[in-house]
């Protein structure tokens, strides 16, 4: 474990660099001012940080003094969780009380006692090797709460994704819509649902199969999505070929205008269909458009309702179109 010994009297530096070599086996470096220190700690990023785990810091150093330099070092990222021992001189006592306040661990005095020396050498790595395995699980126990955490929102996703379209689920659509009809009538604004059938889907089915029919749905829902653009607003697949869309602070006429928009970007694809009962022999949809200012004594059933059967209005008057309800 490599140890950075501070000191400005080059001779006792060496001296205290081959005891720790020759009795403790430890690879040690030096440094004899507070300014070269922090250098070789990485503290100044003017070079690449040594990776010292412990610091013995004489008290008496050139320009920044031992324990201002132990401040300094503590309450920096890269230095804090280092180990400082200060290096005093048996009249330095006073000093003592300065150093621990600035966060070094212990002292050693000048001049050394090999076994004294030794003890609080490793006492200190010690404390250090404990302060690195703590760190690292903590980092590992981050990780894994990180991991949970994405586990736990890609979980979340696919319970309202539904899995062919990529649009909300039937599931996400009953809990979007309550909430947003309980918002609607605190703010007594309009809330508006908009329901869409894929016209003739069966036909579609039995003609090009059931895998084409998952393509034609993929299709369509990502038309329909790329319409929308408000944040708040959810398309949802309501079931087989049918989907809704929620519309928060939209009136009727807004709501009938996307509506309008959504049913000419399917429209746009041109999905062959040979037997579509419409001129163009083409995938089309119809819509059914519903409006209210939720009041107390209502559900969002009624809202639902009245654009089911403003859809099948649409579908009676020859589909690929728009019918608005009127409730």
């Amino acid at each position: 474990m490599p140890i950075l010994v501070v000191d400005d009297d080059k001779d006792l530096a060496r001296l205290l660099a081959l005891r720790l070599q020759g009795v403790g086996g430890y690879e040690v470096c030096l440094a004899h001012s507070a300014q070269e220190a922090f250098e070789r700690l990485g503290l100044l990023a003017t070079e690449t940080s040594a990776n010292i785990d412990l610091v013995l810091m004489d008290v008496k150093l050139p320009g920044i003094d031992g324990i201002e330099a132990c401040r300094q070092l503590k309450s920096h990222p890269l230095g804090q969780d280092i180990p400082v021992i200060i290096i005093t001189g048996h009249d330095d006592q006073e000093n003592l009380e300065a150093a621990f306040d600035a966060g070094a661990m212990d002292y050693v005095t000048k001049p050394f006692d090999n076994v004294s020396l030794m003890a609080r050498v490793r006492s200190a790595l010690r404390l250090k090797r404990e302060i690195d395995t703590r760190r690292q699980r903590e980092q590992e126990l981050l990780e894994l709460t990180h991991q949970l955490e994405a586990a736990n929102e890609q979980l979340r996703q696919l319970s309202s994704l539904d899995e062919l379209t990529g649009v909300a689920n039937r599931r996400q659509f009953e809990m979007t819509i309550r909430q947003e009809f309980r918002r609607a009538m605190r703010n007594k604004s309009s809330l508006s649902v908009i329901m869409i059938d894929i016209d003739n889907f069966k036909a579609y089915n039995d003609i090009y199969g059931h895998q084409a029919g998952d393509d034609c749905l993929r299709q369509v829902a990502k038309a329909l999505s790329s319409v929308l653009k408000r944040p708040n607003d959810l398309l949802a697949r309501y079931g087989g070929e049918e989907f809704v869309v929620i519309l928060p602070e939209t009136g009727s006429k807004g709501a009938r205008s996307l509506a309008e928009s959504l049913r000419r970007a399917v429209e746009i694809l041109k999905i062959p269909h040979r037997y579509a009962s419409q001129s163009g022999l083409q995938v089309t949809i119809s819509l059914g458009v519903s409006t209210l200012v939720p009041q107390r004594d209502e559900d969002p059933t009624k809202l639902i309702a009245a654009a089911d059967q403003a859809l099948y209005q649409s579908k009676r008057a020859g589909r690929n179109r728009v019918t608005g309800a009127g409730i």
